[in-house]
């Protein structure tokens, strides 16, 4: 198959370009991007496109590059095509900076010069010149690393060039033509290159992986193996398209209010909860950068068997908190020991207690009625003091519950009724003196119940002092009202 021909059935086999498309075409000089410039020239009538050509100079090979950017700028005007050059010092940026790889320093700053001149020029795709075998060597690099399925799909053929709504789109019209078939190319059409010599310094990864892993992994197994990883990078690119919208399904399944909820999340499968919980992730941070597998397993490691309550660390200074049925993100450190209040609650009087968030309101009635949800509770006035307690929880309380004789454990309801560390900590109880009478939402004491020589009752109640904080917080449903 002629190569203009193969190169074409791969831009409309991906959709890769619309009539009259502005085009900008990044060239380095080197083989690869030559032919893909040229190739277009000649299938610009076809396609009705318009192109331009940028050139990044990065300040590294001195007089070497800056020929380079001579050369393209020559190839551009002979072909009658609008060129553009960007001059950086890469070297010096690092140095400023005084961190940071120098090699992906240069990719993001092509990406940010190619989007910055699309927007300028108004050019809806940008042109790479990444070829089969540069995907199978981007394969068998994230392989090596330890990437996962995303990883290892590789470059996909159309892509966004930023995470910007509305952003260009790069395409990858060589992503199915081979290096031998550039360099065929190149001979027929009697086309010059540039040499990069830092392409044939073996310390770089992919350098080493080009010139030596992959010819002597193909001299020893296959000699198609480049194009074999790239197909596979091909499937992998299909399945995790096809895993990554199922969990975009799954997801607001399994989530409220931006938690995730512990049991659904158990009910499936463990690569799929895997993934879910990094999406949720990616979701709330915007991106996943520094979040690794370890990070994950931790994660993973709540929602197993184990205290139905605790944390872990991951980064952007964040904590995943799971609180028996949620996993909430909190920042880490943000935290306080709650401080330890206790005010006084006249007979009939109203009381704010900020600490809760809460206003609690008592009355004396002789209409003897029931309460009417969980956080109201009636008592009979006569066995109580005048003045009341309303505090927080302490180590140690005890209560004798409605309808039992002994004493339970004010935590070990907590825990039966799986409330919250948080909740637990600002909770406020009614006590009369030491004895506690009542825990809002969860349970009343046998003290001051309601019965036949009743004449006069205390009618208390709790309500949540914003609009927006649910009362819920402080209760589950499955309680009885009392």
């Amino acid at each position: 198959m002629r190569f203009a021909s193969k190169v074409e059935e791969t831009i409309q086999k991906y959709r890769m370009l619309s009539p009259g498309d502005r085009v900008l075409v990044a060239v380095s000089g080197g083989p690869d991007s030559v032919a893909l410039l040229h190739v277009l020239w000649k299938l610009k009538d076809e396609f009705d496109l318009r192109l331009e050509v940028a050139h990044l100079q990065h300040g590294i090979r001195g007089e070497e590059a800056r020929e380079d950017a001579r050369f393209v700028a020559g190839m551009a005007d002979r072909l009658a095509i609008p060129f553009h050059l960007k001059e950086l010092e890469l070297p010096k940026i690092k140095a400023d900076r005084g961190k940071g790889n120098l090699e992906e320093m240069a990719r993001e700053a092509r990406r940010h010069y190619f989007a910055a001149l699309a927007g300028a020029r108004d050019i809806q795709k940008v042109a790479l010149g990444h070829t089969r075998d540069d995907q199978a060597e981007t394969f068998l690099m994230r392989l090596l690393r330890g990437s996962g399925r995303k990883g290892l799909a590789g470059m996909a053929p159309v892509s966004s060039l930023s995470e910007i709504e509305g952003s260009p789109a790069l395409i990858r019209p060589l992503i199915e033509t081979s290096r031998q078939e550039i360099e065929n190319y190149l001979a027929d059409e009697k086309l010059n290159s540039r040499l990069d010599r830092t392409n044939l310094d073996p310390a770089l990864l992919r350098n080493w992986i080009r010139l030596d892993l992959l010819p002597r992994l193909q001299e020893k197994i296959d000699r198609r193996l480049g194009e074999r990883l790239a197909q596979l990078a091909d499937g992998m690119r299909d399945e995790e398209k096809f895993l990554r919208d199922l969990t975009r399904e799954l997801l607001p399944q399994i989530t409220r209010e931006g938690h995730l909820l512990h049991d659904p999340l158990l009910k499936q499968p463990i690569a799929m909860r895997r993934r879910l919980i990094r999406l949720w992730l990616e979701k709330a941070f915007g991106n996943l950068r520094g979040v690794e597998f370890d990070h994950v397993e931790a994660i993973l490691g709540l929602t197993s068997d184990g205290p139905p309550q605790g944390r872990v660390a991951i980064p952007k200074g964040i904590e995943v908190v799971r609180s028996y049925d949620t996993l909430r993100l909190e920042k880490k450190g943000c935290v306080r020991r709650a401080a330890c209040y206790s005010y006084t609650l006249p007979q009939g009087g109203d009381l704010i207690v900020l600490e809760a968030g809460v206003k609690i309101a008592s009355a004396r009635s002789s209409s003897i009625s029931r309460p009417d949800n969980e956080l109201e509770a009636v008592f009979d006035s006569r066995p109580l003091p005048e003045v009341l307690t309303v505090r927080n929880f302490r180590n140690g309380d005890r209560f004798v519950p409605l309808g039992m004789t002994g004493r339970k454990k004010v935590k070990d309801l907590f825990i039966d009724k799986k409330v919250p560390l948080k909740v637990r900590a600002t909770l406020p109880l009614v006590a009369a003196g030491e004895e506690i009478l009542w825990i809002p939402g969860y349970a009343r004491s046998e003290i001051a119940k309601i019965g036949p020589a009743t004449r006069e009752v205390l009618k208390i109640k709790l309500t949540a002092l914003a609009e927006q904080k649910r009362a819920g917080e402080f209760y589950r449903k499955s309680p009885a009202k009392r």
